[in-house]
C-alpha cells in the first residue's frame, strides 16, 4: 500500500503503526473481535462466566454462515488468528470458507476455502512462517496482511460440512478517523482446475480490472498419475499487465525459479517464497510467492498464469506414452551442442519424432502436461469488490480430494 508524503491531520497511515515509538493520534483505537467480545466494544471483553473464560470459542453448525466481524466505520484489520476443529476432519476442510466484505458491498472481496486462504494449498497444514502467514506447530492459522476499509468491514465463516465446528478466532484491528486517499482494498481469489488442458496455462488470477497491486499466491499441485516419476515444475509464471493480450510483460523461467529456488524444489519457508509441501513420491506440492520488495503494480488490469510444463528424459517419456500419457515434447537441452543446446521443437518445421534416432537421448526434455492445480491469489484493488467469479461450488472444492491427497498421505 502506498502512502502520501503529506497527509491531513485525521488521516491514518499504515506507516504510523510501524513506527512503534509514536503515540496514537486522536480517534485511533485498538479493538479485538473474538468469541469473548463479539462486538469489540470497549470494556465488554470476557464478561460471561464471571470473567472466567466463558466464551473462548464459537460453535459453528452445519450450514451456518457465522459473522465474526461486523464493523461500521473506517479501520485497518492488522491480524487474523484462528484454531478450529475442522483440522481433525481432513477430507471436509475445503467445506469451510472465509468471506470478507468491504464498505457494505454484497459481493465479497475475499472468498476462499479457509485452509487454502491461510497460506497452504490442497487444504493441508504445515509448520511455517512467512511475511504474511504463519502456522505455528502446524495447527493454527495466522494472517498479517493489512486490510483497510473506509465505511464498513464484515468477515464471515461458512460451514458447508455436516459437522459442528469448534471455532476459536481473534481479529485485531484499529479504528481510524480516515484513511489516505490512495489506500487500496485487499482481495483474495481461489480457483481449482482438476485437469488442466495441455498447452494452456493455468490461471492463478483471471483478468481483474482496476488500479491495484498483485500481492502474490499460494499454489497446490496434485500430479497426474500418468506422469508419475517425472518433474512437474518447468512452467513459467506469466503476469499480463495493463492491456497485455497474447504475451505478458512479466515472464519467469520456471515454477521453482518463481519461488526462488532452482533445479527442482524441496521443502522450505522463506519470508516471501517457499514450498511448504514437496512430496515427490506422491506428487503433491504446495508453494507460495509474495511480491513485497519486488512489487507488481497495475493501472488498468492484471492477469496471472503459470504454464503447465513437465520434464523427463526420452526413455521415460516413451514409457509414459505407452501408459496413456500422450506426451508431445516441446523442448530439450543438449549440453554438448553448446550455443545450440536449446532444441525448440515448436519452432521447428519438422521436429524429430520421439521414437526416432534423431531425437536426443538421455537429456532434459520438457513437455506439456495436465495436472490438478488450485491457487489462492492475493491482491489489492481500488474497489471494494471486483469483476472476478465467485467461489466455486463445494463439490469442485472437494472433488476426489480424499483419495488424491489425504489417503496418499496416510
Amino acid at each position: 500500500m502506498s502512502c502520501n508524503n503529506s497527509k491531513k491531520d485525521d488521516t491514518f497511515l499504515l506507516s504510523d503503526i510501524q513506527e512503534y515509538y509514536k503515540a496514537a493520534p486522536e480517534g485511533v483505537e485498538t479493538r479485538w473481535y473474538s468469541s469473548e467480545n463479539k462486538t469489540g466494544e470497549k470494556g465488554k471483553g470476557g464478561i460471561t462466566n464471571k470473567g472466567a473464560k466463558g466464551d473462548a470459542f464459537t460453535m459453528i453448525g452445519p450450514g451456518d454462515r457465522t459473522v465474526i466481524l461486523d464493523y461500521k466505520g473506517a479501520g485497518i484489520i492488522t491480524k487474523i488468528w484462528s484454531a478450529n476443529s475442522m483440522q481433525w476432519a481432513e477430507e471436509d476442510r475445503r467445506k469451510l470458507s472465509i468471506n470478507m466484505y468491504w464498505d457494505g458491498e454484497e459481493k465479497p472481496a475475499v472468498s476462499a476455502p479457509f485452509f487454502d486462504f491461510f497460506g497452504i494449498g490442497l487444504g493441508l497444514t504445515s509448520t511455517f512462517e512467512n511475511e504474511f502467514f504463519a502456522m505455528p506447530e502446524g495447527r493454527s492459522f495466522n494472517c498479517a496482511i493489512p486490510m483497510p476499509f473506509r465505511k464498513a468491514a464484515k468477515v464471515e465463516i461458512v460451514n458447508e460440512s455436516d459437522k459442528f465446528i469448534m471455532f476459536y478466532y481473534k481479529i485485531n484491528m484499529v479504528e481510524v478517523p480516515e484513511l489516505q486517499d490512495d489506500a487500496l482494498y485487499f482481495h483474495a481469489y481461489w480457483n481449482r482446475d482438476t485437469a488442466t488442458t495441455k498447452g494452456i496455462d493455468y490461471t492463478i488470477l483471471p483478468k481483474v480490472e482496476g488500479n491495484g497491486r498483485y500481492l502474490g499466491t499460494n499454489i497446490g499441485v496434485i500430479g497426474n498419475e500418468k506422469y508419475k516419476g517425472s518433474w512437474f515444475g518447468e512452467g513459467e509464471a506469466r503476469i499480463f499487465l495493463d492491456g497485455d493480450t497474447k504475451y505478458p510483460t512479466l515472464s519467469g523461467t520456471g515454477t521453482e525459479d518463481y519461488i526462488g529456488t532452482g533445479w527442482g524444489q524441496g521443502e522450505y519457508a522463506n519470508r516471501i517464497q517457499g514450498s511448504t509441501v514437496s512430496n515427490k513420491e506422491r506428487d503433491l506440492y504446495t508453494f507460495y510467492r509474495f511480491h513485497t520488495y519486488d512489487p507488481v503494480y497495475f493501472h488498468k488490469d492484471c492477469k496471472v498464469t503459470i504454464q503447465q510444463i513437465g520434464n523427463s528424459v526420452r526413455r521415460k517419456i516413451i514409457e509414459m506414452n505407452k501408459n496413456g500419457a500422450n506426451i508431445t515434447p516441446v523442448w530439450s537441452y543438449v549440453e554438448k551442442d553448446g550455443y545450440d543446446a536449446a532444441k525448440r521443437y515448436l519452432d521447428m518445421e519438422n521436429p524429430p519424432a520421439l521414437e526416432s534416432d534423431d531425437f536426443p537421448d538421455g537429456v532434459s526434455t520438457n513437455f506439456y502436461r495436465s495436472d490438478d492445480v488450485s491457487a489462492t491469489a492475493y491482491f489489492y484493488l481500488d474497489k471494494p469488490s471486483s469483476n472476478l467469479p465467485t467461489l466455486p461450488s463445494v463439490d469442485l472444492r472437494v472433488k476426489h480430494i480424499k483419495e488424491k491427497v489425504f489417503d496418499k498421505l496416510k
